[in-house]
């Protein structure tokens, strides 16, 4: 479904991805694992839009997106759920979710009530302002709103930043019965064990290139892995 192709991606004329690929298969969980800095966040942006590879490529389904905008990608069937949430903190919850159906509003009330299955502390808080909402809910908020465009494949920046331990469970578990019920995950993530709990597979990345790469049981197994976020 989703192919980078050695791209190379930079700030201006700072470099700081360096031929990195990888792919994603259609029905897959990618965990894109590494510390704070190693460019994570950076190969999402490049993927939805708002970074443009300086070399290589980025495919979607075969067809080059290296250079669309961000919503020329939405419609593509691609979500980006950002690092730090970004919901719309005065609109209701309710508000929020129909915004992010603004690409895909055919059956809109149809996926609102999925979101609300998947998090049923949303629909209790429907026409709540989104800025009262907790931390965990915010991200929840946030997850549901990237679902409402109906994407083939959802991008998530660092979902459980913040949370406190017992909703990190639920946003893990939301995100796995998201891939079982047909949308294809890419997680970018330091919370390595869960990211691993419910990946397929994984990469590792460090210092802007990929340094590890294999199933999430190797992954895991890894002492390489183990010593640097694992604590082993």
């Amino acid at each position: 479904m989703l192919e980078l192709d050695e791209i190379d991606v930079g700030y201006g004329a700072v470099q700081v991805i360096w031929d990195v690929s990888l792919d994603v298969a259609e029905g897959e969980t990618v965990a894109l694992l590494g510390a704070n800095g190693a460019g994570k966040t950076t190969v999402l942006k490049t993927i939805c839009g708002p970074l443009t590879p300086m070399d290589g490529d980025v495919r979607f389904r075969g067809e080059s997106i290296g250079g669309l905008q961000q919503d020329e990608v939405v419609p593509e069937g691609i979500a980006h759920v950002p690092e730090g949430r970004e919901i719309f903190h005065d609109s209701s919850v309710e508000e929020n979710l129909t915004l992010g159906a603004y690409a895909n509003r055919d059956g809109m009330a149809e996926r609102r009530r999925e979101v609300y299955d998947i998090f049923p502390r949303l629909e209790e808080r429907t026409g709540q302002r989104a800025g009262t909402l907790s931390g965990g809910e915010q991200q929840m908020l946030a997850i549901g709103r990237g679902l409402m465009s109906d994407p083939d494949l959802l991008l998530l920046d660092e979902a459980s930043l913040g949370l406190a331990p017992v909703l990190v469970d639920d946003v893990f578990d939301a995100i796995e019965r998201i891939n079982d019920e047909g949308t294809t995950v890419l997680i970018v993530e330091q919370d390595v064990h869960n990211a691993l709990r419910v990946a397929d597979r994984g990469y590792v990345l460090e210092s802007g290139r990929v340094s590890l790469s294999g199933s999430a049981e190797e992954l895991a197994e890894d002492e390489r892995v183990a010593a640097s976020y694992l604590g082993g």
